[in-house]
């Protein structure tokens, strides 16, 4: 590698260092030239760290498609060209943006001040609570944004708690899921221009030592935002992996009280995600993770599905009752 070669990765890696100063932890780097990209595979798991950095500072991700065959996806989260049904653009957008203008600590630090939060009046321009009847079930959507008894600052607030909690913060959350949708863009794209005989199917990350599920499609029509921007969403994704037996005990030593059906809701509500494209934007950018709607992308199951905390984490950001934590609406706002 020659010294201009060299210099152009310095400023890469370094541009990237930037990129991810709002991430209380960052991903192992390896080595470029071990990496087979799809479309090229390996008949084996290879056996390095997903997700990790490669050396010019790329997110690489290690996905499974069908019939047990392995390759890499760069996965980078980053601020790419527009993303608007509308115009069929469809390109990244803006996945770094968080909203410096309402939440200028926020957007500093990936996680909210709650001072801010108590003297939010508007998001956007637009009043919360005129945000907050828009995000309800009925309104700009049948599901809506939020239950009925809650507000936009009720959930933003606690979420924003739980993620402290977890020791994380907010862009944490939406890394994963912004290289799965990253990901799932390449794969689609790809196979459009594909015969139908050679096209592949995405089946699951490999994320921290976990292979992670995943099914991502696309629906007629698109949602518009709650919010003033520019923000829309028309896709489904599907996240779900399956407890390991330390996790699966450890549950039932903390849950013995609970009937098989609420451990059941509860198993189900920790481990598997149904979200949208929207609700990855949104987390980056203002910390909402949909209140409890059917589209929520609670914290608590990023966290535990991609492994950025342990079980015993989450139980206890989760003050000890996970099932409680899942079945209760946010209706306290900031104070």
């Amino acid at each position: 590698m020659n010294r201009i070669e060299t210099s152009i990765l310095v400023v890469l890696f370094i541009l990237q260092s930037c990129v991810h100063d709002k991430y209380s932890k960052n991903y192992q780097t390896i080595d470029f030239w071990e990496l087979r990209f799809y479309p090229e595979f390996y008949s084996e798991k290879p056996d390095l760290p997903s997700p990790a950095l490669d050396t010019s500072g790329r997110e690489v991700v290690l996905v499974r498609l069908q019939d047990s065959l392995y390759t890499w996806f760069d996965a980078t989260v980053e601020n790419g060209d527009t993303f608007n049904y509308k115009r069929n653009l469809l390109g990244k957008g803006n996945q770094l943006f968080a909203d410096e203008i309402d939440f200028p600590t926020f957007a500093k630090r990936g996680i909210h001040l709650d001072e801010e939060l108590i003297n939010t009046k508007t998001i956007t321009g637009r009043s919360v609570s005129q945000i907050t009847v828009d995000g309800r079930p009925g309104r700009s959507s049948g599901a809506g944004f939020m239950a009925a008894d809650e507000t936009i600052l009720s959930v933003i607030w606690q979420d924003n708690k739980t993620t402290e909690k977890l020791g994380l913060t907010h862009p944490d959350l939406a890394r994963p899921l912004f290289n799965l949708w990253n990901i799932s863009n390449i794969h689609a794209r790809s196979n459009e221009s594909k015969p139908a005989e050679e096209r592949t199917d995405l089946k699951a990350l490999v994320y921290n030592g976990h292979e992670i599920t995943v099914h991502v499609t696309g629906s007629r029509g698109w949602q518009e935002s709650i919010f003033n921007d520019e923000i829309l969403g028309t896709g489904h994704m599907e996240v779900w992996r399956e407890l390991d037996q330390e996790e699966m005990e450890f549950l039932k030593e903390q849950y013995p009280h609970l009937s098989p059906g609420q451990f059941e809701e509860m198993k189900e509500k920790i481990a598997h995600l149904h979200t949208g494209e929207m609700v990855l934007f949104y987390i980056n950018r203002y910390g909402f993770y949909e209140g409890h709607s059917d589209f929520r992308a609670d914290p608590v199951t990023i966290a535990l599905i991609f492994g950025l905390q342990s079980l015993e984490e989450i139980h206890k950001a989760a003050n000890g009752n996970l099932y409680q934590y899942f079945t209760s609406h946010f209706t306290h706002n900031p104070e």
